[in-house]
């Protein structure tokens, strides 16, 4: 009876770990509503739960990537998804220039390059309004935003020369336990352009011209968060096949529990 009882809870451990276990390299993250900078249709965004990468994806991370997937290297991808800056901190397919190190954060990789590699580890870009709410943490406070100090650090890094040249998991991890939302590279998201467009609403624009060409914004609900201001200004001047210096991404996965 002990050892039938015992066989009963260690079946149990056993599906709640495999259940709720989180991905490697990837935390949890417990959605919850907020205040995202833009207002939509209404002020306040629910975000359901979902894992995020650790780290942005590196660039040894992407060089395992486009070995596998030759239509992504350098010399071979289709210029309709890619621009002229295309991994041009790389000597050639595999191989990156002196200046970059592996674990530095992969840079100048277009949208859908981005969206590709995510696709292909069983992941998917965050939305916009799942990477503000991860970032709008700091080390100890999950909405951080009221604090002067976490505008000021985010303008700060801003002003850094090559700060996409470092390591990643240099700065401290925040409250989630996630590096590098501040203090690296910009991050590409799903719906990056989503909140820039020409109409009273979202509802009277096509899909994807909301995600592919920058416009006009929308109503801000916080004139003071210039931190914010700079990521959607820089969102929103991009289209999906462009690639620069100081844009890299990381991918999240949607939780699906069993019930």
């Amino acid at each position: 009876m002990k050892n039938h009882a015992f066989r009963i809870l260690l079946a149990l451990f056993v599906f709640q770990t495999f259940v709720f276990a989180q991905s490697k390299g990837m935390v949890s993250i417990k959605g919850s509503r907020y205040i995202p900078l833009y207002g939509r249709d209404s002020t306040v965004v629910e975000v359901k739960d979902f894992e995020m990468d650790i780290y942005p994806v590196t660039n040894a991370e992407y060089v395992a990537f486009v070995k596998k997937y030759p239509k992504w290297q350098k010399s071979k991808a289709i210029k309709l998804f890619v621009d002229g800056s295309y991994l041009t901190n790389w000597k050639n397919d595999f191989a990156l220039r002196d200046s970059e190190k592996p674990n530095s954060p992969v840079t100048y990789v277009s949208w859908f390059a981005a969206k590709d590699y995510c696709e292909c580890q069983g992941k998917r870009l965050p939305t916009v309004d799942e990477w503000e709410y991860v970032a709008m943490a700091d080390e100890t406070t999950k909405d951080a935003r009221v604090k002067p100090s976490y505008n000021e650090q985010i303008l700060a890094w801003y002003e850094a020369p090559r700060s996409n040249e470092n390591t990643i998991g240099m700065n401290p991890k925040n409250v989630w336990g996630v590096y590098d939302l501040h203090g690296l590279v910009w991050e590409w998201t799903l719906d990056f352009n989503s909140i820039l467009i020409t109409g009273e609403s979202r509802k009277d624009v096509d899909k994807d011209s909301s995600l592919f060409c920058g416009s006009a914004s929308l109503n801000a609900t916080d004139l003071m968060n210039y931190a914010a201001f700079m990521r959607y200004a820089i969102r929103g001047s991009l289209k999906a096949k462009y690639s620069m210096k100081n844009l890299g991404f990381r991918c999240v996965k949607d939780i699906n529990n069993l019930k």
